[in-house]
């Protein structure tokens, strides 16, 4: 059974950070990219970062550039995001998702077969 378990959020100020941790269980974490997804209240899932199988490829969605790091260590089976210079804009449920296939050239990716429940960051002075 895949599992996607998340940690790591919590309330911060403006200008702060935060580090997520996604630990992965039940296929080969190694065999497949990964992406980091975010939904704010009454919005829909949003892709933020995706990373190739090696992690040595990342990607950003424009808006994050710069702010937050992926990264991931398949030894530990758990991927990672890194958020810097939060903003209130940032505030949502933070998911993990894994990705259908270990073939991935960049850009956004919502149609991963497994998410994660979340973890909420909340970005308020």
């Amino acid at each position: 059974e895949v599992q996607l378990v998340e940690s790591g959020g919590g309330l911060v100020q403006p200008g702060g950070s935060l580090r997520l941790s996604c630990a992965a269980s039940g296929f080969t974490f190694s065999g497949y990219a990964m992406s980091w997804v975010r939904q704010a209240p009454g919005k829909g899932l949003e892709w933020v970062s995706g990373i190739k199988t090696d992690g040595k490829s990342t990607y950003y969605a424009d808006f994050v550039k710069g702010r937050f790091t992926i990264s991931r260590d398949n030894a530990k089976n758990t991927l990672y995001l890194e958020l810097n210079s939060l903003k209130t804009e940032d505030t949502a449920m933070y998911r993990c998702e894994k990705h259908r296939t270990g073939y991935y050239y960049g850009g956004d990716y919502l149609a991963g077969d497994y998410l994660g429940q979340g973890t909420q960051v909340t970005v308020s002075a």
